[in-house]
């Protein structure tokens, strides 16, 4: 949970930074009021053209997680780690019960290291996503701007 929330505010950032950095500036004397209307009816038009609104927070898009249990470990990794240290407890050192405990730590060890990294990957990629459509968005009404006859930086 501590990670989503952490996702949420960097997506935060991002949205507000990327759209802090543009600049307009009334290269044809534009009045205050005509400024405004331009910049609203080009945000609106650069909202149609790329379907994304900055204003707007964007929905968690989340991949089908695989089920997890309450420690989030795949459901079965301790009894498949438990397996797997009893052959090798059995095999090497004569003992299968004491092989089976550290298999089946190891098992649940292993499955919460994967679905951290899986989970990660995810929000890292869902970030650069919403990145792209932001700069897709500036790009369009930078466009609808300079159209308009404003500098934008």
């Amino acid at each position: 949970m501590k990670t989503l929330w952490m996702c949420v505010l960097m997506l935060v950032l991002v949205i507000s930074t990327a759209n802090a950095q543009q600049y307009v500036y009334p290269a044809k004397g534009q009045t205050p009021e005509q400024q405004k209307a331009d910049e609203g009816a080009c945000y609106s038009w650069a909202v149609q053209q790329t379907g994304f609104d900055p204003a707007t927070p964007q929905a968690q898009q989340q991949a089908a997680k695989p089920p997890t249990t309450a420690t989030g470990t795949k459901p079965g990794a301790g009894v498949r780690g438990a397996a797997k240290g009893a052959v090798v407890g059995e095999v090497v050192g004569d003992d299968a019960q004491t092989g089976a405990a550290a298999g089946a730590v190891a098992g649940r060890s292993q499955s919460r290291r994967q679905t951290a990294a899986t989970s990660q990957q995810a929000t890292q990629q869902q970030q650069s996503a919403v990145q792209e459509k932001q700069a897709a968005f500036n790009k369009a009404r930078a466009a609808c701007l300079e159209g308009k006859g404003y500098t934008v930086k």
